[in-house]
């Protein structure tokens, strides 16, 4: 079981989400329609999904759907072809709608990064590290 397929956000405004991710930062997906019941965009490395938060929750358990807000010690994380890209890539989100939480900085791990929050909270970091190395196939190699 050494895969993750699949990572699924559990969003508040689906429309608000599915334009964030598609029309702000250039997500692929064949969804067009006004409040989808799920969203799939394809990339390399794992397919990423919204789906509206209550809908997420009573897929879980339809008789008792589990509840509450806050950090969901989640993160997703971007990692671009050079230095320069992250702070290109933050602002690219904060023009979307989402809001820099950290700038682009000096990681303690070595490399660059910052982290941004899109419209329900979640954070996503945008890193460079050229000490890191990717598979033909461009996934990352650890």
């Amino acid at each position: 079981m050494n895969r993750i397929h699949v990572i699924t956000l559990g969003v508040k405004d689906i429309n608000k989400s599915l334009k964030f991710y598609r029309d702000g930062l250039g997500f692929k997906t064949s969804v067009n329609e006004e409040n989808p019941p799920i969203v799939f965009f394809q990339s390399r490395e794992v397919t990423f999904a919204l789906c509206p938060k209550s809908g997420l929750a009573e897929d879980i358990n339809s008789n008792n759907p589990p509840a509450g807000e806050g950090f969901s010690n989640t993160t997703l994380a971007y990692i671009d072809d050079n230095k320069e890209d992250v702070e290109k890539n933050l602002l690219r989100a904060e023009k979307a709608g989402g809001k820099i939480a950290k700038p682009p900085q000096k990681a303690f791990w070595g490399g660059n990064h910052g982290y941004f929050s899109d419209p329900d909270g979640f954070y996503c970091e945008v890193m460079f590290w050229d000490d890191w190395k990717f598979n033909k196939d461009g996934s990352l190699r650890i």
